[in-house]
């Protein structure tokens, strides 16, 4: 049993010692591959192919109306919280005892954490170490390099990934040259960006981007 613990003990502290440098370097290399990108590659979902669209760009690079989209959309209290929105959880919580439709809480911080360390899923252990990974990059990233890993790796449509190739896809121009509504289109399809199209978007999202321009 003492070997036994002693392996464990061993594989924990490799695990957290590795964690810890991956978030250390990410704090400063750009991320070029996630492993939702190469789940999807090997089993494609709506018109993806076997491949992906990304290219990566610093956050001053991408339209300043961008970043408000996502957080007009996805997460209004980003700037002030420390990875996880207790506000909206107890909210989350409270719907699901009323019965109501079941909602995300997931934060910003808590995306990119899932985007760039794990895989898809919502098992008790991914969560967990979803919620693991978000300290770590809440305590050794600022805010805004959090923004620019989650707007540079977030799924944003069958085979594309962030800012740079949606706007590409969607918009035939860079990231840079985004307009304040084409960055809430893009927003608003977020949720579920496989059959969501910022580039076609139904009365309903208009809808929703104009409400989240007033809010940007």
């Amino acid at each position: 049993m003492k070997k036994v613990f002693r392996i464990l003990l061993w594989v924990l502290l490799f695990f957290i010692g590795s964690s810890v440098l991956a978030v250390a370097i990410y704090r400063f290399v750009p991320v070029k591959v996630t492993p939702l990108m190469v789940i999807r590659a090997i089993r494609p979902v709506g018109d993806a192919g076997h491949g992906w669209s990304h290219t990566w760009v610093p956050l001053d690079e991408m339209s300043p109306w961008m970043p408000k989209a996502v957080v007009a959309s996805e997460d209004n209290r980003f700037y002030s919280h420390h990875g996880f929105d207790t506000i909206e959880i107890k909210r989350a919580i409270e719907e699901h005892k009323q019965g109501k439709r079941q909602r995300g809480a997931s934060t910003i911080s808590q995306q990119t954490a899932k985007n760039v360390f794990l895989w898809p899923g919502h098992s008790w252990l991914r969560k967990g170490l979803e919620a693991y990974f978000t300290v770590l990059i809440e305590l050794m990233w600022p805010k805004d390099r959090i923004m620019e890993v989650y707007l540079n790796s977030i799924e944003m449509g069958p085979g594309i990934y962030g800012a740079e190739a949606a706007a590409r896809h969607y918009f035939d121009r860079p990231a840079l040259d985004l307009t304040k509504r084409q960055c809430a289109l893009i927003a608003v399809c977020l949720p579920n960006p496989i059959k969501r199209d910022p580039a076609h978007p139904t009365s309903y999202l208009r809808g929703r981007a104009t409400k989240i321009s007033r809010y940007m």
